[in-house]
This record gives structure tokens, C-alpha cells and sequence, in this order.
């Protein structure tokens, strides 16, 4: 297994792309750390990954707040003693309010909130998980940051401004 031993905090695993990717990491022989606001999607992924044989715990993360950052790092370190892998897969395209997704909108009709909540958990949630991880990555000797972007951050999108504007920060913070 190719992940043998390595320990993984995958953000924004509790379903779609991300819960396959923890599923994944855990076939292949990590600890995985399933950091996510959905909690109930989250502890269900753990709980099938656990079941299948894998190692996975689910921790409340808001990718947003530096102490839910701090409280997920911690918790990678405290159950599995090591951190090698940070994959920043959390992300939304439009806010959600009250449960009701705005829906698509151009740059004049985008509210500030919108677009403040799509920069937040997108690029500053990018930028808190790498900053904080980097340390606990060291102490175990070195591993890898994953940082997922979007086409939408190559072309744009008049749709999704700020979605497309995220994504592209996000990629040249990457480079």
C-alpha cells in the first residue's frame, strides 16, 4: 500500500471528491483525519472508512477559523502522532444562507457577503491549513500539501466571480 504509515487531513471530505479522496487514502494505508463542517456526512464517512478496515476520524473543521485549523492539526497529531499529508479540498461556489443557495450572479449583483464568504473558505482557508500544517509536516520529516483549484480559476467565470477568483489565487499560491 502506498500510504502505508502516512497520516492524511483532507478538508471538505465529508462527501463528493473529498470524501472519495479520504476513502482512497485509507484503502491505500493512511490514518486519515476527515476535517469538515458537515459532521454528520463526515462521521458516516469515517465510520464506512473504519468498517472497510481503514483509520479515519471525523473532526469538526471550519477551514475559515484558525482554532478549528489548530484543533484538527492537533488531532491528526495526538491519534495518529505524525502529520504527512494536508489535502485543502474545502470549497463552495456560491454562499449559503439559511440553507438557500444564492444563485449564480454577476460581479454587480454579487452582495459583498457572497463574494467575502466564497474568498474566505476558498483562498484564506487555503492559506490558514497550509501555514498551520507546515510545522507538524516538518516534525515528521517532510510530506506533501495538496491544494485544489479549478478550470474555473484558468477562464474565469462571469457567473461565479468569485468562486473563479479563489481558484486562481489559489493556484498561483500553489506555485
Amino acid at each position: 500500500m502506498r500510504l502505508d504509515g502516512k497520516v492524511a487531513l483532507i478538508t471538505g471530505a465529508s462527501r463528493g471528491m473529498g470524501a472519495a479522496m479520504a476513502r482512497l487514502f485509507a484503502r491505500e494505508g493512511a490514518g486519515v483525519v476527515i476535517g469538515d463542517i458537515l459532521e454528520a456526512e463526515g462521521r458516516q464517512v469515517a465510520t464506512e472508512i473504519t468498517q472497510a478496515g481503514g483509520e479515519a476520524r471525523f473532526v469538526c473543521l471550519d477551514v475559515t477559523k484558525e482554532d478549528d485549523w489548530r484543533q484538527a492539526i492537533d488531532t491528526a497529531a495526538s491519534q495518529y502522532g505524525k502529520l504527512n499529508v494536508l489535502v485543502n479540498n474545502a470549497g463552495i461556489i456560491r454562499l449559503v444562507v439559511d440553507g438557500g443557495v444564492h444563485r449564480s450572479m454577476t460581479l454587480e449583483e454579487m452582495h459583498p457577503e457572497a463574494w467575502d464568504a466564497v474568498i474566505d473558505v476558498n483562498l484564506k482557508g487555503t492559506y490558514l491549513g497550509t501555514r498551520l500544517a507546515i510545522p507538524e509536516i516538518r516534525k515528521a520529516g517532510g510530506g506533501s500539501i495538496v491544494i485544489i483549484s479549478s478550470v474555473g480559476g484558468l477562464t474565469g467565470s462571469a457567473s461565479s466571480p468569485a468562486y473563479a477568483a479563489s481558484k486562481g489565487a489559489v493556484r498561483i499560491f500553489a506555485k
